[in-house]
């Protein structure tokens, strides 16, 4: 694609007298906004947060468990799961295939288990990839495992595996061989949102894709969100090849601009960019802090981020720097039932 015919200088003066009226190539420059032109850049994605949601600095108590390592163990699942439970957890989150060993209803049996362990609890579980096992596994269409599910306390669906939405990327990160399609993976995510699900959306940037790729991912989950309100935040995670922070500063905040009024909250993902550029982040456009990710002491390996936790009052702290008010949240956004 060709270099944008448009300066920093005017994105940044358009951005700040309309930010819904940017253009693809405003936005891509705005990408490689750096120094004094970043720091503005930020500061309008802030005060765009501002607008919409106020100062509360937002987070989850949750619990991250392996569906390899625990699908195929119900009763290992309920302890996990009353456990996370006890210690304040109002989210388990599930990532992972379910071992074969579990049968054709194994993924379908694992959210009975979560659902009957802790009742009030929510289910946030199931990639896509694992959504079209499940409902190949049984027989049934996506839509059928999807109600089913639902019915059984799957309350939401992980956006992740969304990678990049463009299949030559999805290409070359699969070591040139196809992956799964941009078409299919937004089907499954709306077939998702139809049903009555929620669903986190992703970028995971810094890899091969252009900015101009990375943009063009934002617009397409802005347009899936203006259909369906499904979305309940965005999340950027680095790539193996490490983004600069310069980079991901950039990203966070032009994703603020493009995605305001379609998905509200933009999550500063700690665990991937460490607390010193999460504060920055929270300082250029992002609400949200994510989960504490609760490892208990039952089986801290269950889960794939074993020892990566946060405590409330690291949140505190955190809030406490930025002069925000610190708010726990469901995984909706709603406040907690208190007991």
């Amino acid at each position: 694609m060709p270099v944008p015919d448009v300066s920093v200088r005017a994105a940044l003066t358009g951005a700040a007298r309309d930010h819904h009226a940017l253009t693809d190539a405003e936005a891509v420059v705005l990408l490689g906004a750096d120094g004094e032109d970043l720091e503005e850049l930020a500061a309008l994605a802030d005060a765009v947060r501002r607008d919409r949601l106020g100062d509360a600095l937002t987070f989850v108590v949750n619990r991250n468990l392996d569906g390899t390592l625990v699908g195929a163990d119900p009763g290992h699942v309920r302890d996990l799961v009353r456990e996370a439970a006890a210690l304040g957890a109002t989210e388990v989150c599930v990532q992972g295939a379910v071992p074969a060993a579990a049968g054709a209803e194994g993924y379908l049996r694992l959210v009975e288990v979560v659902a009957s362990a802790a009742p009030g609890i929510h289910l946030h579980a199931f990639r896509v990839p694992e959504v079209l096992d499940a409902a190949g596994r049984r027989g049934s269409s996506v839509r059928e495992f999807l109600l089913a599910a639902r019915d059984a306390g799957l309350g939401s669906v992980p956006g992740t595996a969304a990678k990049v939405l463009d299949d030559d990327v999805r290409t070359v990160l699969n070591d040139g061989v196809a992956d799964l399609p941009v078409a299919r993976w937004l089907e499954v995510v709306t077939t998702a949102h139809e049903v009555g699900l929620t669903s986190t959306s992703t970028l995971v940037h810094g890899g091969p894709e252009t900015p101009a790729q990375q943009v063009a991912h934002l617009r397409l989950l802005a347009d899936t969100a203006a259909r369906t309100q499904g979305f309940t935040e965005f999340i950027a995670m680095p790539s193996p090849a490490g983004p600069s922070p310069r980079a991901v500063r950039a990203l966070h905040a032009v994703a603020r601009l493009l995605l305001d009024g379609r998905i509200d909250h933009v999550q500063a993902a700690w665990p991937k960019h460490g607390l010193d550029l999460t504060k920055q982040l929270l300082r250029g456009g992002a609400d949200d802090l994510g989960g504490l990710l609760l490892d208990g002491s039952l089986d801290p390996s269950a889960g794939q981020e074993q020892g990566t936790t946060l405590t409330r009052a690291d949140a505190a702290a955190l809030a406490e720097r930025l002069g925000r008010p610190l708010r726990q949240r469901t995984t909706r956004y709603g406040d907690p039932v208190r007991p």
